[in-house]
This record gives structure tokens, C-alpha cells and sequence, in this order.
């Protein structure tokens, strides 16, 4: 692959995660681009977004619980 196919390629990834992180922003997710970045290469990678979106709840429940016990 030339260094323009992989330029462009990499210029397409970078449009796509800006409007991901548009669009996490509008719907308040929380998540930043880094997130949403690892978890596009997740998603591609074959992981289940249903069972991710659930993974991440937990975890931020789990955070206020225990920033909860600590306060």
C-alpha cells in the first residue's frame, strides 16, 4: 500500500472517530475520544457492542459506589 493510500486511510479513521465523539458528545456518554477509539478498535476487533455498552455501565457504577464510599 502506498504512503497516500495510508495517509488517506488514516485521515477516513480520524473523520470517523471526530464524529463519533460529535455525536457521544450530543448524547452526553461521557465518553472522550481516546474511549470511543479503543472501543471502535474493540468492536472491530469482533467484541459484542451491546455486552461493551454494559461493561462500561457496570464499571462506572462501580466507580460511584466506591468514590461514593470514600467521600
Amino acid at each position: 500500500m502506498s504512503s497516500a493510500q495510508d495517509e488517506a486511510r488514516l485521515q477516513n479513521a480520524r473523520e470517523t472517530i471526530d464524529s463519533l465523539n460529535d455525536l457521544s458528545q450530543l448524547l452526553q456518554t461521557g465518553l472522550d475520544k481516546n474511549t470511543l477509539s479503543i472501543c471502535v478498535g474493540m468492536i472491530e476487533q469482533g467484541a459484542n457492542p451491546d455486552t461493551l455498552a454494559a461493561v462500561i455501565k457496570e464499571l462506572r457504577r462501580e466507580s460511584d459506589a466506591l468514590k461514593a464510599q470514600s467521600s
